[in-house]
């Protein structure tokens, strides 16, 4: 595996790395590694109190439907049985919660949207006894007519989702039932299509894609003396699920304290509430520790998932192979409730163009509303979408041109300065070319390896692998490209930051860092990273990070591929003023016995403070004896984006840019329909590897995720009930070891001069470019067209 590194254009950091062990730029280890693989490591699920008691969700059965009337009776007389709670029972004015809409109910009142929404809760002192329990409860529903698609959703006569809408997005939209749209025009389409000598059109469909995360919702709530709650939470973003829990509950946020607890993975799933505010309210009603953990069946319906959509494309080229034009519509299915659709539409719409110049652009983008599953945040968020459809259109170019598929890519290929459709500049490094070059320069891997075996040919190279399908009859080679376009951080105006505490004291004569953050940990390896910036930014070695809690200030969301820019940033920034105030002791105390305290740049390195000569001042644990801690606060925001206009959707919507790049190689038993990706390889730019073992891991993860999508997970919606067939690893397929293939990777490292050490988010953008890389690997060895994700074996032997 080759991890390039190209020297950084931009500002250069001004920090030594020659003494500070551990800090950024190393491959550090994490510090729940161990744990985890070991299985020692404690997640949210694990969690005990004495005398607490279970929780129970009662879900609905159906889709849509009316509530005639709910009986608790048999439920409440069952020994072990402490409360049953409806909606009736819910103890504030506010009973709605949402990231963005408050539309989501707590618990169905008199309506259920789809299927599996809360309706009921129950606590008792056994597991078992809540699940029994809340069979009990008797519910008369009087079913109503679905809406699935954008037809039913758009039909003259279509259900109203949600009647009488006030919320911000309601006065643009054509249809109550659209959650957002946002249109983004520039150019003249019309004039660019006559110039245009080859145009192809498409349309796409992408399926619903679960985060699949092992760790199912879990949490403990704990009723305190003064009323309130302490909740202990496998959480994606602390401090807004505290907004959203308080009002409910009608209680002051102080009142609510929240902590994160361990995390099983979240991509997404964990941004919207899911047990959290049903933990709370079975505590406060029984004045006991209360805990809910969902089984497999449950976590299908207690988060959101991403957004199936259907895409329409057309593109235009000249025989020269320069893009003329671009006209799409995207349409995505937002489910019951809005969630994060808002947000997905503006990221959609305005990457829907892909990493190209294009001048003249007509882009639709909207979401709406039905009686399916909610979708909302999933890695990509908008852009892996997209990306699917703009992929196959330049395929589709290609090949009407009889040009090379990525040789047309990097004619086309935006660069550091290019004008997005949206109007924004792109004003750091975009190496989409120099991607694209990498991954196709890479050798490929041995053809039909399993002959080179001999007799003694493992089946696991082969397509259908141990299920022992096929030994190499009908089996052809493909291979695909695909790069990708993906923003950095929250978008439109959002005002988005991150908080960092930082307390420098002295331990057994030593100078030791403590971090406190309210960022989630949910596996991407942040707590590393921010103990690697303390050690670079403070020259100690010794660093404790605090548990994530809401007695700091909001460190937002882990989602975005934000987290290492905002709270590294909010770490960095924080360290910077405690290493001043250091500086500020030592001239107080030592100023007098050397000019270099006045005059030198100083650093802290290797526990010492040094001129940038290398010359020892101080040893900082000397500095601070006597000295109360340095303890800071401070809060970091990234420069300033604005709303896209909602009839041009103009404006500089977005921090940051990332790219990644994808080569697929696969084999196809085009007789059986069977698939195996051989290889897929990545080049991606990071900006800065703080840890490239991280890095790497990070952009592995991504592509595999992307792989799934492409070959085999999507939650099945019966468009007629509107139910899920398939909540169980037994019926969703993810990717295992034998699905993963090699995965090399190249980065590159170009600094962006706007960002913390130059760094860019890297880990959703492997997710977008690796779905579309395999489609076209798979079209190549077929020969078939193939506008739909995943891939089945039925559509490529032809027997839908």
């Amino acid at each position: 595996m080759a991890n390039t590194r190209t020297a950084p254009s931009g500002t250069p950091t001004n920090v030594s790395q020659k003494h500070n062990k551990g800090g950024i730029g190393e491959s550090t280890l994490r510090p729940d590694g161990t744990l985890k693989v070991t299985g020692e490591f404690a997640y949210s699920s694990d969690m005990w109190h004495e005398d607490m008691l279970w929780g129970q969700t009662l879900r609905s059965t159906v889709a849509h439907a009316e509530i005639a009337s709910i009986d608790i009776s048999e439920a409440l007389a069952m020994p072990g049985v402490y409360a049953v709670l409806t909606y009736d029972d819910l103890p504030a004015a506010m009973k709605n919660y949402g990231l963005e809409i408050q539309d989501t109910p707590v618990l169905a009142n008199g309506r259920v949207r789809h299927h599996g929404e809360p309706v009921a809760l129950v606590a008792a002192d056994h597991p078992e006894t809540a699940r029994r329990a809340a069979a009990k409860i008797k519910i008369d529903y009087r079913e109503l007519p679905v809406v699935t698609d954008e037809a039913s959703a758009l039909a003259p006569d279509a259900p109203l989702i949600h009647e009488g809408r006030d919320d911000h997005h309601a006065g643009h939209v054509p249809h109550p039932n659209i959650v957002h749209r946002q249109p983004i025009i520039r150019g003249n389409v019309e004039e660019a299509r006559k110039r245009a000598d080859v145009i192809v059109e498409g349309e796409y469909t992408f399926g619903m894609q679960d985060q699949a995360f092992l760790g199912p919702e879990s949490g403990l709530a704990v009723p305190s003396e003064d009323g309130g709650v302490d909740l202990y939470v496998a959480t994606q973003w602390l401090h807004s699920d505290l907004k959203q829990i308080a009002p409910v509950l009608g209680l002051p946020e102080e009142k609510v304290r929240m902590t994160l607890s361990g995390v099983g993975g979240a991509f997404g799933g964990r941004e919207d509430i899911s047990m959290q505010i049903h933990a709370c309210l079975l505590a406060l009603a029984t004045n006991k520790p209360v805990k809910i953990v969902y089984n497999r069946f449950e976590s299908f319906f207690g988060h959101v998932h991403r957004h199936p959509a259907k895409l329409y494309y057309e593109h235009g080229a000249t025989k020269d192979g320069k893009l003329t034009h671009m006209k799409c519509k995207i349409v995505l299915d937002g489910g019951a409730y809005a969630s994060a659709s808002p947000a997905v539409v503006g990221n959609a719409s305005s990457l829907s163009v892909g990493p190209y110049v294009v001048d003249d652009v007509d882009i639709e983008a909207i979401a709406l509303y039905t009686n399916n599953p909610p979708c909302g945040a999933m890695r990509g968020f908008g852009a892996v979408q997209a990306c699917f459809a703009y992929e196959a259109q330049m395929d589709k170019l290609a090949a009407k041109l009889g040009m090379d598929p990525v040789e047309f890519r990097q004619l086309n290929a935006m660069e550091q300065g290019t004008i997005m459709p949206t109007g924004q500049v792109v004003d750091s490094p975009a190496p989409v070319a120099e991607l694209l070059r990498r991954v196709k320069a890479r050798p490929l891997p041995p053809e039909r390896q399993w002959e080179s075996a001999g007799e003694g040919a493992d089946v696991r190279a082969l397509p259908g692998g141990l299920s022992n399908t096929t030994h190499g009859e009908g089996v052809v080679r493909g291979v695909g490209y695909a790069v990708g376009i993906k923003n950095v951080g929250f978008s439109e105006g959002f005002d988005d930051y991150s908080t960092a505490r930082v307390v420098l004291s002295v331990v057994n004569g030593e100078a030791v860092a403590m971090v406190h953050t309210a960022m989630a940990e949910v596996g991407q390896g942040g707590v590393t990273v921010h103990a690697q910036i303390a050690r670079t930014e403070l020259g100690v070695t010794n660093v404790t990070i605090h548990p994530a809690d809401t007695q700091v200030g909001s460190a937002g969301s882990t989602s975005a591929s934000r987290q290492t820019y905002m709270t590294g940033g909010a770490v960095k920034n924080t360290c910077e003023a405690v290493r001043e105030k250091v500086l500020e002791i030592g001239r107080r105390k030592n100023g007098s016995y050397h000019p270099a305290w006045a005059t030198a740049e100083l650093l802290l390195e290797g526990g010492k403070v040094v001129t940038d000569g290398g010359e020892v001042l101080a040893d900082i644990a000397e500095l601070l004896e006597g000295e109360d801690p340095i303890d800071i606060e401070l809060e970091f925001r990234h420069r300033p984006t604005v709303a896209f206009d909602l009839v041009t959707g103009q404006g500089d919507g977005h921090v940051q840019y990332t790219f990644a790049a994808h080569r697929a190689v696969v084999e196809v038993d085009t007789e059986l329909g069977l698939v195996k990706v051989v290889e897929l390889a990545c080049a991606q730019d990071v900006g800065k590897a703080l840890n490239p073992l991280s890095v790497v891991g990070q952009i592995q993860g991504g592509t595999t995720q992307g792989l799934g999508v492409a070959v085999m997970e999507e939650i099945i919606v019966d468009p007629k009930t509107a139910k899920v067939r398939n909540p169980s690893f037994t019926d969703y397929l993810i990717p295992t070891i034998l699905d993963t293939p090699t995965i090399p990777v190249d980065y590159l490292e170009l600094a962006d001069p706007n960002a913390p050490y130059g760094l860019r988010g890297l880990g959703e953008a492997p997710t977008l470019s690796s779905t579309p890389a395999v489609l076209a690997a798979i079209r190549q060895a077929t020969g078939l067209e193939l506008n739909k994700t995943p891939i089945r074996p039925e559509a490529l032997t032809g027997t839908l």
